[in-house]
C-alpha cells in the first residue's frame, strides 16, 4: 500500500503543476498577442498616415519614421510569433536552420532600427545646428535613399553573414552542447550563444556607437534650441518695446506698429514651439528605445565573459523588452506629434473634414520678411531651421 501511494505522489504531482501551468500560460498568451497586435497595427498605421497626408511626405525625417515603422512591423509579423510560440510551450518545433534564419532576422532588425533613430537623430542636427541654411538642398532624396539604404545593408554584416557562417560560435561548442543538454530529452530548443569578439562587434555597430552619436547630437540641438529660445526671448522684449514707443505720425500708426509686432511675436513663438517639441519628441523615442535594449546589450556583453551564467528567465525578460518597444513608437508619435495625431484622425474616422488640415495656399497665410544689414529675406519660403538662424542673426520679421 505505501509503495503504490508513493508511486501515486509523483503523478499527482505533475497533474497539479500542469493545472498551474494552465492559467500562467493562458497569461501570457494574452500579454504577448496583444502586443504583436497593437506592434502591427500601430506600426501600419504610421505608414499609412504617411503616405496618405500630403504635409507629412513633405517632410524628409518622415521617410526614415516610415522605415523604422517597416523594420517594427517585420519584428512583429517574422519575430515575436516564432518567440512566442518557443516561450509558452519551451520547444522548438522548426528545426536547426530556421533557428539561425529566425535568430539572424532578430538581430537585422533590431540593428535596423537604432541606426534609424541614429540618422533621424543626425537629419536634425544637420538641419538645426549645422548648415540650417542649405538643409534642403544637402538632405536631397538621393541622400536619404542612401542613409536608408545604409540602415538595412549594414546589419547584415552582422546578422546573417556572421550567424549563417557561425563565426558567432568559433570557441564555445562546448558550452552550446552543456545548454542543450540541460533541456528536456523529448523536447528541442533554439540556441543562441556569442563567443565574446561577436559580442562585443555586435553590441558596439547595434547599439553603443549610434547610441553615443544620439546623445552628441541630442545634445547640440537641445543647447541651440536653448540659444534660439533666449535669443527669441531678447527680439520680443525689444518689440515691446519698440510698440510702446509714441509715434511721430499719430496714434493710428503707433496702433498698426503695435499688431504688426504682436503678429511677428506668435509667429515666432508658434515655430520655436513647433521646433522644440519635434526634437523633444525623437528624444523621447530614442530615450524609449534606449532603456528597452540597454537591458538587453549590457546582457549580450558581460554573459560571455561570466561564463555564461545569465539565468535564462532574465534573457527572455530582456529581449522581450526590447520587442515592446516596436509596440511603442507609434503610440509615442500619435501622443506627441500634433501632424501625426491629426492624420490618425482623419484615417480611423474615415477622412471627416473637421480633421483635415488647413489648405496652405488659403489667404490667411501669413508672409514675412526680415532686414539684415539693409537687405530684405523672404521667410515664407525657407524652412523652420533656416528661420531659427536668422532669429540667430538678430534679425526682426516685419509682416507684409
Amino acid at each position: 500500500m505505501n509503495v503504490s501511494a508513493t508511486g501515486q505522489m509523483p503523478v499527482m504531482e505533475e497533474l497539479v503543476s500542469e493545472s498551474d501551468s494552465i492559467p500562467r500560460q493562458m497569461a501570457l498568451i494574452c500579454f504577448l498577442s496583444l502586443v504583436m497586435l497593437m506592434s502591427v497595427l500601430g506600426n501600419l498605421l504610421v505608414m499609412v498616415a504617411v503616405c496618405k497626408d500630403r504635409q507629412l511626405r513633405k517632410i524628409k525625417t518622415n521617410y526614415f519614421i516610415v522605415s523604422l515603422a517597416f523594420a517594427d512591423l517585420l519584428v512583429s509579423v517574422l519575430v515575436m510569433p516564432f518567440g512566442t510560440i518557443e516561450l509558452v510551450y519551451e520547444n522548438w518545433i522548426y528545426g536547426e536552420t530556421f533557428c539561425l534564419v529566425r535568430t539572424s532576422l532578430d538581430v537585422l532588425l533590431t540593428t535596423a532600427s537604432i541606426l534609424h533613430l541614429c540618422c533621424i537623430a543626425l537629419d536634425r542636427y544637420y538641419a538645426i545646428c549645422c548648415k540650417p541654411l542649405v538643409y534642403r538642398n544637402k538632405m536631397t532624396p538621393l541622400r536619404v535613399a542612401l542613409m536608408i539604404g545604409g540602415c538595412w545593408v549594414i546589419p547584415t554584416f552582422i546578422s546573417f553573414l556572421p550567424i549563417m557562417q557561425g563565426w558567432n560560435t568559433i570557441g564555445i561548442h562546448e558550452n552550446i552542447e552543456k545548454k542543450r543538454n540541460m533541456s528536456s530529452s523529448n523536447s528541442t530548443s533554439c540556441v543562441f550563444m556569442v563567443n565574446k569578439p561577436y559580442a562585443l562587434t555586435c553590441s558596439l555597430v547595434a547599439f553603443y556607437i549610434p547610441l553615443v552619436l544620439m546623445v552628441l547630437a541630442y545634445q547640440r540641438i537641445y543647447i541651440t534650441a536653448r540659444a534660439h529660445a533666449l535669443q527669441i526671448s531678447m527680439l520680443q522684449r525689444a518689440g515691446g518695446a519698440g510698440a510702446s514707443t509714441p509715434g511721430t505720425s499719430g496714434a493710428g500708426t503707433g496702433v498698426g506698429v503695435g499688431a504688426a509686432s504682436d503678429s511677428a511675436d506668435h509667429q515666432r513663438n508658434h515655430r520655436m514651439r513647433t521646433e522644440t517639441k519635434a526634437a523633444k519628441t525623437l528624444c523621447i523615442i530614442m530615450g524609449c528605445f534606449c532603456l528597452c535594449w540597454a537591458p538587453f546589450f549590457v546582457t549580450n556583453v558581460v554573459d560571455p565573459f561570466i561564463d555564461y551564467t545569465v539565468p535564462e528567465q532574465l534573457w527572455t525578460a530582456c529581449l522581450w523588452l526590447g520587442y515592446i518597444n516596436s509596440m511603442l513608437n507609434p503610440i509615442l508619435y500619435a501622443f506627441l506629434n500634433k501632424s501625426f495625431r491629426r492624420a490618425f484622425l482623419i484615417i480611423l474616422c474615415c477622412g471627416r473634414k473637421r480633421y483635415s488640415r488647413p489648405s496652405i495656399m488659403a489667404p490667411s497665410t501669413a508672409t514675412t520678411v526680415t532686414q539684415i544689414n539693409g537687405s530684405t529675406h523672404v521667410l515664407n519660403g525657407c524652412s523652420s531651421a533656416s528661420k531659427l538662424l536668422l532669429w540667430f542673426c538678430n534679425t526682426r520679421p516685419v509682416p507684409v
